[in-house]
């Protein structure tokens, strides 16, 4: 078995992918930014307990982290647990072009999406990825990532809107029944769904129109893939574990 660990800002993803490149079993945690090695061990480890897995059951791991504060963390916790962790970056070997001015600051998330829509989708495609940010990733005509868009995310906008306004309070985040809300709740939602939805629309349209290309493949990725897909037609694919077969991708090519 194969580990991915995608650690983002709000949350924690984990994957144990087979042989056949299946994920076979998933994971999401809190992110902690003050979480010692020690701790992160104690709970990678009952999760797999949880599942009826343990270290042993991991051949290979590969960790994509966004949390700096985390990256030593990460791989002191499983040098400990007797794996020596591959720390995915654009610094490092990848495979794919990372055209770009400043490679080392993007996202070790945006480059495993990158990798996996090129490999999986073919090129050009834009990868949307609903996270603690909505991330829209480019993969250009040449098979290179050439950037993209970095928004605030779903959530990140909800919750501020709920801590700021006191006569709204939280409410679930799902598809409404139709565009004008009723009451509060059916207003809220579709501001946050169909808002984030034609946000996406929107960018993706300017994105191929920049690219020079009529049609492409846009994959939806993230935690919220799924919910703000049903508010769109513009995404060809959902994918929510993209970036945890990205990490795997990279990590297949250095061996």
């Amino acid at each position: 078995m194969f580990l991915s660990v995608d650690v983002g800002n709000t949350q924690t993803t984990f994957g144990l992918i087979d042989e056949a490149g299946s994920v076979a079993c998933h994971w999401r945690t809190k992110t902690d930014k003050l979480d010692t090695a020690d701790e992160l061990a104690v709970r990678l480890t009952g999760l797999l307990a949880g599942q009826g897995f343990s270290m042993d059951s991991v051949d290979a791991v590969a960790v994509a982290s966004v949390v700096p504060a985390l990256q030593r963390a990460w791989h002191v916790c499983l040098m400990r647990l007797g794996k020596d962790p591959l720390m995915v970056g654009a610094q490092g070997p990848c495979p794919i072009e990372v055209a770009l001015a400043y490679p080392s600051q993007v996202g070790a998330d945006r480059i495993a999406n990158a990798v996996e829509a090129k490999e999986r989708y073919g090129a050009p495609a834009i990868v949307v990825d609903f996270g603690t940010a909505t991330n829209i990733d480019v993969v250009a005509p040449d098979g290179s990532f050439v950037g993209g868009v970095i928004a605030p995310g779903v959530m990140l906008g909800a919750q501020a809107l709920f801590d700021r306004a006191s006569k709204l309070s939280s409410t679930p985040i799902a598809m409404p029944p139709r565009v004008v809300g009723r009451d509060s709740e059916q207003a809220l939602q579709s501001g946050i769904v169909i808002g984030a939805a034609a946000m996406a629309e929107g960018l993706v349209a300017r994105i191929k129109a920049e690219l020079g290309v009529g049609e492409c493949p846009v994959v939806a990725t993230g935690g919220l893939a799924r919910t703000v897909s049903e508010a769109t037609d513009c995404f060809t694919a959902v994918a929510p574990d993209l970036t945890l077969r990205g990490i795997h991708r990279i990590w297949l090519a250095q061996v």
